[in-house]
């Protein structure tokens, strides 16, 4: 004689119910420990809170500063070769907190603040034929540092794998550039200057990216960050924030 068993509302690794299969009248039901905890981008069927997680997130920036770019850095550093300019991305990283707040199945607005580190790297040869062999060298970086704001929405495409997009404030926190001379291999000159005071305090980014979401609470992501705010208080030149950026993240 058939008998149906009512479907017991289970979750996949981005929150979406899905049907678990019937026991067996002679055997209890087994469930995995590892599948009870809060969904990452859906309430809990009772409507609780329940779902929200929080966490934190660090990781890789590959920064670089385009526009103006080169004209703005080296008039604020005082550092401009008459040789050839090339720029370069910026190795720095980020970490901070976020909350995701499951919205339904499959979607989620998270907020986050993180630390992260900007600017970008100039490198130039001075216009010296005659010393050509002697290698000579001048390096200007843009050292800059950012307290990031994002506003994201999360969209789960299948089990674990996530797009994200959304704004992002940031508050500049120092700006620096230095500048280093050598020759033959070695550093003969070194120099910082703040040039905080010439940045904006705020700036606007476009945030974007996609990631994966494991059950176990750990993340992978990669995204980019595009400035949409010149750098300069003055509006002397043009110049907006590009990030690369690479993380690991955890769930509680």
């Amino acid at each position: 004689m058939a008998t149906t068993a009512s479907a017991q509302v289970a979750r996949d690794a981005y929150g979406n119910p899905k049907a678990a299969p019937s026991p067996r009248a002679s055997a209890p039901v087994r469930r995995s420990p590892g599948y009870n905890k809060p969904a990452y981008s859906s309430p809990s069927s009772s409507g609780s809170a329940s779902g929200v997680r929080f966490g934190f997130r660090g990781g890789l920036n590959l920064a670089d500063v385009q526009g103006d770019a080169v004209k703005s850095f080296t008039t604020l550093a005082g550092y401009a070769p008459d040789g050839a300019i090339t720029r370069e991305l910026r190795p720095g990283f980020f970490a901070g907190l976020y909350a995701t707040l499951p919205i339904g199945p499959g979607f989620a607005i998270e907020p986050g603040i993180s630390y992260s580190e900007k600017g970008t790297v100039l490198r130039g040869t001075l216009p010296f034929p005659a010393l050509d062999f002697l290698n000579t060298q001048v390096t200007g970086t843009a050292r800059l540092a950012y307290v990031d704001v994002p506003v994201l929405a999360k969209v789960f495409i299948t089990p674990g794998f996530y797009l994200y997009a959304g704004p992002q404030v940031s508050f500049l926190v120092s700006g620096k550039a230095r500048v280093e001379a050598g020759a033959l291999g070695f550093s003969a000159y070194r120099q910082d200057f703040d040039i905080s005071n010439q940045l904006r305090k705020v700036d606007f980014a476009a945030v974007a990216g996609l990631g994966y979401q494991f059950e176990n609470g750990l993340g992978l992501s990669a995204g980019y960050d595009y400035g949409l705010t010149s750098l300069d208080t003055d509006n002397r030149f043009d110049a907006q924030n590009r990030v690369i950026k690479v993380g690991l993240n955890y769930s509680f």
